[in-house]
This record gives structure tokens, C-alpha cells and sequence, in this order.
């Protein structure tokens, strides 16, 4: 089944061009919003919790442009099973990517972290084509073996690394080449991981603590990696380094940070953020205390 999905109706979607498939988006706006209301409840509840502030009317204009920005992230990835090197470098990029060359010269890998704003699958065919260091994204294996090859490559088809979750070890271990390791920090983490907690969006939030870790294990320079929409279809990509010596700096800075950097592009334009995730299902555990550590003395020292 999941090669006739690909082979009948994705990959010839592929082929057309954008604004074709701009004609679909709409389409689907219509069916899966007006007519179905998929994740309606979901996302109202998200938009209430996170902009207490704002009117029942004022929270609907937001629904309205996020569903519409859904699906052009959706018609837009299905592109990428056949865009070329051209249109991906055309349509996505990166604003000041020599702020990484120095680094590069080092010999140092560097961090890039940011969230599920705007469109991560046009940044991950098109950020290769700006960078010296090699892209690299860490990826857990798709339940659909046959879907799950197929986003992998179209995903690396310009240079960017994917490497499953389980073979990262193994991969850091004979890296040979500097590395820009990029990092989606916004998901709900699982019960079993380690997690920083802080306030995002108003409310009480479990984030992802690997990139800081991973960044302090090795020294890394961390950015944060914001995905701006200029228009339909095209995207700016900035970098704005968090620290370069993470290992001299406190214990939750960097998460802190990031964290902070993505809630300040999500309150200036909230409908390209991705609101249909169940983002806060993890609630704090009793022996999840509150570090002292963290939060506002740290930024303000900095």
C-alpha cells in the first residue's frame, strides 16, 4: 500500500510545480479544516493556554492562518520527493551562514537548535547547500520501512546527513569532518527521557535536554536556527549564537535559551508554529523539582 501511495499519487504530485500544489493546499484547507475539523480541539486548546491574553476572535484569526500554513508545509514536502538543487537553494536560504566559518576552520562542529516553525523539511533540502560544515540531523526510524527510506533520502538528497537514533554513537565515534548538528527541540519529550522544565508559552514545559548535552559533552558552539516565511513558498534561515564555550557555562543556559528565542517568534507570528502537536501531554512528576539554577539570573548574567 505504501508503495502505491508513493509511486501513484506522491511522487507524480512531486512533479508539479509549486503553485499547482499551492491549488491543492487550498483544497485541503477546505476538507480537512472546514469539513473534518482535524485537531480543531487540539489546537484551540493549545491557542487558549498559550495566549490567555488574547479574545476567542482573536485566537480563531491564528487557527485560520495556522491551518492554511499546515497545508502548504504539507504540499510543500511532498515537493521535495522531486525538487531539484536549484528550486530547494532558491526557496530556502540562510541569511548569514558565514557565522559558522570560522568554526569550520577550527575544525569544530557546531549546534544548530531550533523548533517546528515554519517548514523543517524545505530547511532540510536547502541549508546544505549554504554551510562548509556537513549537515547532520538525528532521526528516529519510521515505523514504514518502504516511506520511511524514501523521506531519508529525499531529505539528504543535497548533503544533508540523516543518521538513525541508534546508530549515532557509532557515528560521532569515526566523525571525520566538521558537522552542523541540527536539533528539533520543541516536541513533547517521552516519559523516559531527561528533560529541562521551564515556562514557555504560559505554561509549565518539559523540554528536550539532549542538545545541551550534547553540546556540553563536546564543546560544541550552539545557534539558534530561526526559519522566517518571506512568502509562499520561500524561507530565510538565521543564526544567532547562544555560546561557543558551553562547557564554562551554567548547568540550563543553553536550553533556557533557545527555548526563549523560539516563544519570541511564535508570540510575534503564532500561525507558523505547529499547533496540532500535543505539546504539554507530559505533566511534571513530583520528583521533578525545579532547579534553582536556572531561568532569569543566568540570562541576565549573560
Amino acid at each position: 500500500m505504501s508503495r502505491l501511495l508513493y509511486y501513484i499519487i506522491l511522487k507524480p504530485l512531486s512533479l508539479l510545480p509549486l503553485s499547482a500544489l499551492f491549488v491543492l493546499s487550498n483544497l485541503l484547507y477546505l476538507v480537512f479544516y472546514k469539513l473534518i475539523g482535524y485537531r480543531i480541539g487540539v489546537v484551540d486548546n493549545n491557542l487558549k493556554n498559550s495566549f490567555p491574553h488574547l479574545s476567542e476572535k482573536e485566537r480563531l484569526a491564528i487557527r485560520h492562518k495556522f491551518y492554511h500554513h499546515l497545508f502548504d508545509i504539507v504540499v510543500e514536502s511532498i515537493k521535495i520527493f522531486s525538487i531539484t538543487a536549484e528550486e530547494s537553494k532558491a526557496r530556502f536560504k540562510v541569511i548569514n551562514p558565514e557565522v559558522l566559518d570560522k568554526y569550520y576552520k577550527e575544525g569544530r562542529s557546531v549546534i544548530i537548535v531550533g523548533g517546528h516553525y515554519n517548514n523543517w523539511e524545505m530547511l532540510a533540502v536547502g541549508i546544505s547547500h549554504y554551510l562548509q560544515h556537513r549537515p547532520m540531523a538525528i532521526y528516529v526510524r519510521f515505523k514504514n520501512k518502504f516511506l520511511g527510506k524514501k523521506m531519508v533520502t529525499s531529505r539528504g538528497q543535497f548533503g544533508l546527513k540523516m543518521v538513525a537514533r541508534d546508530e549515532a554513537k557509532s557515528f560521532f565515534k569515526n566523525l571525520t569532518e566538521p558537522t552542523a548538528n541540527i536539533f528539533g527541540a520543541d516536541q513533547s519529550p517521552s516519559i523516559a527521557k531527561k528533560v529541562y522544565w521551564t515556562r514557555f508559552l504560559h505554561q509549565d514545559t518539559p523540554v528536550m535536554f539532549g542538545p545541551e548535552k550534547f553540546a556540553k559533552e563536546n564543546n560544541y558552539p550552539v545557534f539558534f536556527g530561526a526559519v522566517n516565511k518571506v512568502k509562499r513558498g520561500f524561507y530565510e534561515f538565521k543564526l544567532t549564537l547562544i555560546d561557543d564555550k558551553p562547557i564554562d557555562i551554567p548547568h540550563g543556559y543553553i536550553t533556557e535559551t533557545h527555548t526563549k528565542l523560539l516563544e519570541k517568534q511564535i508570540i510575534e507570528t503564532p500561525e507558523y508554529w505547529l499547533w496540532t502537536h500535543k505539546r504539554w501531554k507530559r505533566k511534571r512528576k513530583p520528583e521533578e523539582e525545579k532547579d534553582p539554577k536556572t531561568v532569569k539570573d543566568q540570562l541576565e548574567a549573560k
